[in-house]
């Protein structure tokens, strides 16, 4: 049982606390194998040596040793400015030890679910061992609900507004509740910001948070599209094209007749695959897909934390205000949901029902089923 003075940050350390407690050495060598280890570092280290980790031992008073210092995700101090943190699986630490190295790796020091794992050759066979068994070498299970019961955001407002980027963390695996967000490490956070986004200064981050929150990253086809059904009432597929020809005689929307239609023959067949698949309701249709830049916009806020071009509070400030967007726009995390799923299948899919498919749909159900969902456990009205 869980001492009622202690509760785990999330179900990473509750596993780590129950294994400790059953004294299965085996077991919490298997949990720490399935996390990322967050390991300190020098931020001007970090920034000039993205492909390399400095190994700082500190002292540990309970082995009288050197040691190397690692925390699992729940465990993590709120970022600063200095250090950051950088991850690495047990089975890459593993690897990368040296003779020179402490003899001890010591996981969350000083909290209830600590453990001190040697280091030495018999050691890191162990540790090589409990890899081997993972199903997701060196990343975190993934798509995942995982919340953060200490020191996440679980009711109100801010909730809200996480919530509504729980798309994005769940198929990353990641804390949905987070506001004080290290995501996947501060190396790995700047490389995907750059790489996806084209972001690294605090004026680019602060310019694409403004503008996923205008919606207006969203094509204007796709909105002028489904605008064109909404505001006209039921249509059937003739009809709708029917209804763009005749926009288009009297309005200058920017694009080619047949990209216009090609983007509602889009729209009808994602409906239709959202169908059967549980994503969407029989009767309903998709109204808009500003839910796509709103969701971007709560996790892009806590993204400006994690790689430190942006403050927490002006992060919150953003995910806040997503929250009050969706809100305002959509009537359920259905609707909102579906309207996600529309705008990132259109800007990745392209009609393959691919991987990007699979993954919003992945997702779109773990949300709506699971127990521990900010979306059954945060009220709409």
């Amino acid at each position: 049982m869980i001492p009622p003075t202690w509760q785990p940050p999330s179900s990473i350390e509750h596993g780590l606390y129950e294994a400790r407690l059953r004294g299965d050495v085996s077991a919490y060598y298997d949990l720490v194998a399935q996390a990322d280890l967050y390991l300190a570092q020098p931020r001007a280290y970090a920034d000039a040596n993205p492909d390399s980790v400095r190994f700082d031992p500190c002292w540990n008073p309970h082995t009288r040793t050197q040691c190397l210092v690692v925390y699992t995700a729940g465990m993590l101090p709120a970022p600063v400015e200095d250090p950051v943190f950088v991850t690495g699986s047990l089975g890459w630490f593993a690897k990368s030890w040296s003779p020179t190295d402490p003899p001890y790796l010591v996981v969350n020091p000083g909290s209830p679910c600590e453990g001190v794992l040697q280091a030495g050759e018999e050691g890191r066979a162990h540790w090589l061992w409990s890899a081997s068994k993972n199903d997701h070498p060196g990343c975190r299970p993934h798509p995942a609900v995982l919340t953060l019961m200490v020191g996440g955001a679980l009711h109100g407002e801010v909730a809200f507004g996480l919530a509504a980027g729980a798309h994005i963390m769940v198929n990353n695996g990641l804390f949905w509740n987070a506001m004080a967000f290290h995501g996947a490490g501060y190396t790995q956070e700047k490389e995907s910001l750059s790489e996806w986004w084209g972001v690294s200064t605090r004026t680019k981050w602060l310019e694409y948070v403004d503008e996923l929150l205008r919606a207006d990253m969203v094509s204007e086809l796709w909105e002028y599209a489904l605008g064109l059904r909404h505001d006209t009432g039921p249509l059937t597929p003739d009809q709708w094209h029917e209804a763009a020809d005749r926009a288009l005689r009297v309005r200058h929307v920017g694009a080619s007749a047949a990209y216009l239609h090609r983007t509602i023959d889009s729209v009808l067949a994602y409906e239709t695959r959202f169908r059967t698949d549980g994503l969407l309701a029989d009767d309903a249709i998709i109204r808009t897909v500003k839910a796509w830049d709103y969701g971007r916009a709560s996790c892009m806020a806590r993204w400006g934390v994690s790689t430190r071009l942006g403050t927490l509070q002006e992060a919150e400030a953003a995910v806040h205000r997503a929250g009050r967007l969706v809100h305002s726009t959509y009537n359920s995390w259905a609707d909102f949901s579906a309207s996600y799923a529309l705008g990132r299948c259109l800007h990745f899919d392209e009609g393959k029902f691919g991987d990007y498919y699979e993954g919003v749909l992945q997702s779109h159900h773990l949300l709506m089923t699971d127990p521990t969902s900010p979306w059954l456990n945060i009220p709409w009205a």
